[in-house]
């Protein structure tokens, strides 16, 4: 079997995600992973991977067929930029950059080569969300979409003042799905506010928000964003249209129910995404080597990266101002 020679550049949090998932599939071999900090026992528990500090050396190797890029968000574009030129297949986590202009000079070089782009929107490859869209013709015309989403807990201010703001760090993943279910958003508007911590707002950062939407295939959908829930990781889709609704539920830590003379008590959700989407991130891996090996359709694209970015601008817009922004659609 051909396998997949790939180097993951920045190893966070992500990163080691994206390792674990690496080791255990068959159709790659992990030859580097990168980070500007060193780590002292990484050679004695992975004595089979180089690890490297200059993401340059993974670039330079001829034996590299992929990367994987999870560092802040920041540097992707340039990231991206390079690894293209070295002609370098790329899965990059989201979103694809804050700058819309370095995101476009990155476009721009990954469309000169023949290379996979594969951004890392992981909720498109959920089992959940995979099942409502591959069955969304059964709801007749779409109509209304309805997407919650509430992380459990408020992050760090540290966090929160490099993050892009909660349009580019935690909606942008509802405005990729609101696309992936319903096609192209036409407008925005938002209704937002800090109601969990105030030092959110000296940022110019809110934690609660309505994001109204308006489709181009005229259907209406509503986004429902929280950074804190009380009882766990809120994730929950619903499809309306003429004939129909499929929605999801949350997946719980078990599945056991109590009933009794009180009432009925059910376990709470997953506490974050690390529990909840831990299936999709080996997922979208599978689907990433089907399009290096098979040819297979990109499932995530550079172009999906863009317009989640566009529409995360069009909400911060319209935050500010109080009014509907139409989403930029250009190249």
């Amino acid at each position: 079997m051909q396998k997949i020679s790939i180097g993951i550049i920045g190893f966070g949090r992500i990163g080691n995600v994206h390792l674990q998932n690496l080791l255990r599939n068959n159709r790659y071999t992990v030859k580097y992973v990168c980070d500007i900090k060193p780590i002292g026992d990484f050679n004695k528990k992975y004595p089979e991977i180089t690890y490297v500090q200059d993401y340059h050396e993974i670039l330079q190797d001829q034996e590299v067929d992929a990367v994987l890029i999870g560092t802040p968000t920041n540097l992707h574009p340039e990231m991206i930029m390079e690894a293209a030129k070295a002609e370098k297949h790329i899965l990059c986590e989201k979103p694809i950059g804050f700058d819309l202009h370095a995101i476009m000079d990155a476009y721009h070089e990954v469309q000169q080569h023949d290379i996979i782009f594969q951004l890392g929107f992981n909720r498109r490859f959920d089992d959940d969300f995979l099942n409502i869209r591959n069955q969304i013709k059964k709801i007749g015309k779409p109509q209304i979409l309805k997407i919650t989403s509430r992380d459990p807990e408020v992050p760090p201010i540290e966090y929160v003042k490099n993050s892009g703001g909660i349009f580019m760090d935690m909606a942008i993943h509802d405005f990729d799905m609101a696309r992936y279910m319903f096609g192209e958003v036409e407008e925005v508007y938002v209704n937002g506010a800090t109601l969990i911590n105030p030092e959110i707002s000296k940022y110019g950062d809110i934690d609660t928000a309505i994001i109204s939407l308006k489709f181009e295939n005229d259907s209406i959908g509503v986004i429902d964003n929280s950074r804190q829930a009380v009882y766990g990781y809120d994730q929950r889709v619903e499809v309306f249209g003429s004939e129909g609704m499929l929605h999801n539920t949350n997946h719980l830590n078990h599945n056991t129910t109590f009933s009794a003379r009180q009432g009925v008590q059910l376990e709470k959700p997953m506490y974050f995404f690390l529990e909840r989407y831990k299936q999709s991130y080996a997922t979208e891996m599978e689907y990433f080597a089907d399009s290096i090996l098979t040819n297979a359709p990109i499932s995530c694209t550079i172009t999906d990266g863009i317009m989640a970015v566009k529409i995360a601008q069009a909400a911060a817009e319209s935050f500010v101002t109080g009014k509907a922004v139409s989403v930029k659609k250009d190249f």
